[in-house]
């Protein structure tokens, strides 16, 4: 609790973190049921203090009912509603973020779209597909399997993919797949005000290629449908994707995203190398990314955090701090660049390499790597984490992992490091006793240093987490006040009575 009264958002589960609010209407529940039916509405507490928090540090902020539309048109229904009655209306899709993005701090009403999980307009010719708030990221591959297609996109978390869409999530792919922006095609969005706006265009998605072929018995599909066509580029007018991925549900609801899907690679190959400093493993990745090594994943794990992952996963690797690689490509072209890799590593130092190859070995490394917040929360039994999400540009990377690290040690804190380093991208996962106020203080004033290196360093307070509740004074300092105002115009002239989940980014 301690870091919540020191950030100023509240102090105990159930209570309203930051924001007033006002009463729900007269009759209002009523008519949330007249348009989904009584078993899609809940007032009940439980549900409502689910609803109200994600998986971040910020204080439980209940909404006053939630509800679960199934269908596009009681989104729309929904949404006039709330509209007409200026009641606050919050998105909830797994409820995995770590920026307090659900917490309705308002009150109002919670849209769980988790029951509109259909998968659709499946293209294996044009590389997309279709997925609604419900479908996450593994259901979405375990569909695709047997079609040669995936979704890169990996947080770690099985997040919604449209919630991912939202907050522009990335990951460990992000080096050679990209983020959620350059993999998101078009999004129908439910403006506040029930309005369907699709950013790319109406039937973008709907309009059938003439004389397209048939793939009998494709995914996503029945036999002897043609696939839809999509266009793979445009120069027509402002990009509305664009503006509506990373908006944090603070425009409208995302209830429909259709994606960019990838070849799955012929090979794939991961290993891991330790260095014998911080600074020789981060220049090391620099170096692979200048090399022009089409390297898939290159992972940072400090030596704290390659201990407590070992530990928690058990592994046997050197406490050292570490890279962990993986290669994507053709079965020849692999070779060469392992040969690549290899060099680079052993000229920075590195030591240790061993290429896994099988699934199972692969998979045995990526689960210790994707385990790391919860082998960090086991360093110190009964505490609780804060994770840091800054992104850097690749030339100030060394130093300001090296200054960071300092930083860390300097202020006493368990705050393992672990990052995406191939974007620039590194999180401290700080673990503190949440009952003692003093180091709550020194994690607050910790992260909000390492957010002014990071702007410093012309790099952003935050990667792929997004602002949320917590990073709000950081992104004016980031964008600038000219900027956060253009923010606030956009933001009334598509919400003009700030009713779209109020309180976050702005």
């Amino acid at each position: 609790m301690a870091l919540r009264r020191v950030l100023g958002l509240g102090g105990a589960r159930g209570r309203r973190s930051c924001c007033s609010k006002r009463p729900l209407p007269p009759d209002f529940v009523e008519a949330l049921r007249a348009v989904v039916g009584g078993p899609n509405v809940s007032t009940a507490m439980a549900v409502r203090e689910q609803h109200g928090h994600d998986e971040s540090m910020h204080a439980c902020a209940p909404p006053d009912a939630v509800v679960w539309p199934q269908a596009v048109g009681q989104v729309q229904e929904l949404a006039a509603l709330c509209s007409r009655c200026h009641v606050p209306m919050v998105p909830f899709g797994t409820g995995t973020g770590l920026e307090g993005g659900v917490n309705a701090v308002q009150g109002g009403v919670c849209f769980d779209l988790s029951r509109m999980d259909a998968i659709t307009e499946l293209s294996l010719e044009d590389f997309s597909v279709a997925v609604e708030p419900g479908v996450t990221r593994k259901a979405l591959n375990s569909h695709l399997r047997g079609t040669g297609l995936w979704f890169p996109v990996d947080p770690g978390a099985d997040a919604s993919l449209c919630g991912m869409a939202a907050t522009g999530a990335s990951g460990t792919n992000a080096v050679r797949y990209g983020t959620m922006r350059p993999n998101v095609l078009n999004l129908r969005v439910v403006l506040p005000d029930g309005r369907l706006l699709h950013t790319a265009g109406p039937g973008r998605q709907a309009r059938w290629a003439p004389g397209g072929r048939a793939r009998p018995g494709g995914a996503g599909g029945c036999a002897g449908a043609r696939s839809p066509a999509l266009r793979r580029k445009r120069a027509a007018g402002y990009d509305l994707t664009s503006l509506f991925v990373g908006s944090e549900g603070t425009l409208g609801f995302l209830t429909r995203a259709t994606l960019r899907l990838h070849p799955l690679p012929e090979a794939v190959a991961a290993t891991t190398a330790a260095f014998p400093s911080v600074r020789a493993a981060v220049a090391c990745t620099v170096q692979v990314l200048q090399a022009a090594v089409p390297v898939a994943r290159i992972e940072f794990l400090d030596e704290v955090m390659v201990g407590a992952c070992g530990r928690f996963s058990g592994l046997e690797l050197p406490a050292a701090a570490t890279l962990l690689l993986e290669l994507h490509g053709s079965r020849h072209g692999l070779a060469e660049q392992q040969r690549q890799a290899e060099e680079i590593v052993r000229l920075n130092g590195g030591s240790g390499l061993a290429w896994a190859e099988e699934p199972e070995e692969r998979g045995r490394l990526w689960a210790m790597r994707h385990s790391a917040w919860y082998a960090a929360l086991a360093l110190r039994p009964g505490c609780q984490g804060y994770s840091t999400d800054v992104c850097v540009p690749i030339s100030r990377l060394p130093d300001v992992v090296v200054e960071t690290k300092r930083d860390l040690q300097d202020s006493g804190l368990t705050g393992p490091m672990v990052g995406h380093v191939g974007d620039g991208n590194f999180h401290c996962l700080l673990i503190f006793d949440a009952q003692d106020p003093a180091e709550a203080r020194r994690v607050h004033a910790f992260a909000q240093r390492l957010g002014r290196r990071a702007l410093a360093a012309g790099g952003t307070c935050t990667g792929e987490h997004g602002v949320g509740l917590g990073k709000r004074a950081l992104l004016l300092e980031e964008l600038g006040q000219e900027g956060l105002d253009t923010l606030r115009r956009i933001k009334a002239a598509l919400d003009p009575h700030n009713l779209m989940n109020p309180g976050k980014v702005l």
